[in-house]
């Protein structure tokens, strides 16, 4: 550890980058997002680091640009929110699909209309198909400590894929806390000198990216693609491994929390994870036998960690922070029914909308969920599959 500093999520995030030191930043502001940009522009004005900064005038160009630096042999990084990543998304499908291992911390924030500047995780959720490893903070220190993990994983020659760190709007970007640091010497040693696949710029090996790819190959890049993500399920426990030898700090694909004898137990992303184990707490005080589960990654979609760690839970809630519009509650719900279907795990599950455009979400909400769930657990029956929680009728 080199030290500890107060920190907001955004500011962390840009620490980070800093430490990093990278060749490229291409962005543009967007709330909540700019205080990672603005804060990063102020290192380069004071000459910490050497990056070379693109103000652009659009996301759309960011990520354009983005693609062209990493295409180029540059390690690249760049950050966004809610509409400035849809404006990307054209671009995040190129980034991904060409192999680029840009980094983009995104600060989660709800799409419109209506106009909303407020955290939910409608814009990375949308994008969950785009080919990024996406990866999602609780607090500011895992923002720090995922943006530096990212670029390694993004990097590994047998990965090589784009990865969004995901933190939630306000709720971490502009909370202040106390957070370890390390030392940058470390953090470079750790991450490791960039060394490009296919770049640009070596005019003694000439390529091209971006070609026409009809019949012929199309469906083996793709094939190739999706591989790599099967292969990032593999190789990312390594690089845990490696940033818990280097750094002391402990990460897996999921977190669980009191799971050990739980009975029941909510599934949960980033800053609502903190305010569920809280409730949890609460309960366990009063003999109710629940439990966390907590994703870092959704993609690669951990299945098989998340079917484990539910292997001896009686009913589950799974909480969404966005929708998928399809008659069919949230898209995690989606994805962890089909995991425990895939591994024949018969465990009744309920689905929980909650908090969009940053509506709060607090431990009285979360324990009306977990007394469904005794419910549930109780009459083996989901009379109810998708829920709305704070939501007026």
């Amino acid at each position: 550890m080199d030290r500890k500093i107060a920190v907001t999520g955004d500011a962390a995030a840009a620490y980070a980058m800093k430490q990093i030191n990278p060749d490229v930043v291409a962005a543009f502001p967007i709330t909540p997002q700019t205080e990672i940009v603005m804060n990063f522009s102020q290192y380069i004005a004071d000459g910490e680091v050497d990056t070379l900064m693109i103000a652009v005038e659009s996301e759309h160009s960011a990520m354009s640009a983005c693609v062209g630096a990493s295409a180029a042999g540059a390690r690249t990084m760049t950050a966004t929110s809610a509409n400035g990543l849809a404006l990307m998304w054209e671009i995040l499908y190129i980034a991904s699909s060409t192999r680029l291992p840009v980094v983009m911390p995104v600060v989660n924030r709800a799409l419109s209309a209506p106009i909303n500047i407020h955290c939910d995780h409608s814009d990375t959720m949308g994008a969950r198909d785009s080919g990024w490893i996406q990866i999602y903070c609780e607090n500011a220190a895992e923002v720090y400590e995922n943006v530096i993990m990212a670029v390694r994983i993004a990097e590994h020659p047998d990965i090589r894929l784009p990865v969004m760190v995901c933190q939630d709007g306000f709720i971490t970007s502009h909370t202040l806390e106390a957070t370890d640091t390390f030392d940058t010497d470390t953090i470079r040693q750790f991450i490791g000198e960039y060394t490009p696949f296919y770049p640009l710029l070596d005019t003694d090996n000439p390529v091209t990216y971006g070609p026409l790819d009809l019949q012929d190959y199309y469906f083996e890049h793709k094939r190739q693609h999706s591989d790599a993500m099967v292969r990032a399920l593999e190789i990312i426990p390594r690089i845990f491994h490696a940033f818990e030898k280097t750094f002391h700090r402990k990460y897996g694909f999921v977190e669980e929390y009191r799971l050990e004898d739980a009975d029941i137990a909510v599934i949960v992303l980033s800053s609502t994870a903190g305010t569920a184990k809280a409730t949890v707490d609460h309960l366990r005080e009063q003999g109710v036998r629940a439990g966390v589960l907590k994703l870092r990654f959704i993609r690669p979609f951990p299945a098989k960690a998340i079917c484990r760690a539910l292997q001896n839970i009686k009913a589950v809630g799974v909480m969404d922070r966005s929708d998928t519009f399809s008659s069919r509650g949230g898209p995690l719900y989606s994805e962890i029914t089909s995991a425990l279907y895939e591994n024949k795990q018969s465990i009744p599950v309920a689905d929980y909308v909650f908090g969009l455009g940053g509506r709060e979400i607090d431990p009285r909400m979360i324990e009306t969920i977990f007394n469904q769930l005794l419910h549930i657990m109780n009459t083996q029956r989901v009379e109810q599959p998708v829920n709305y929680i704070g939501v007026r009728e």
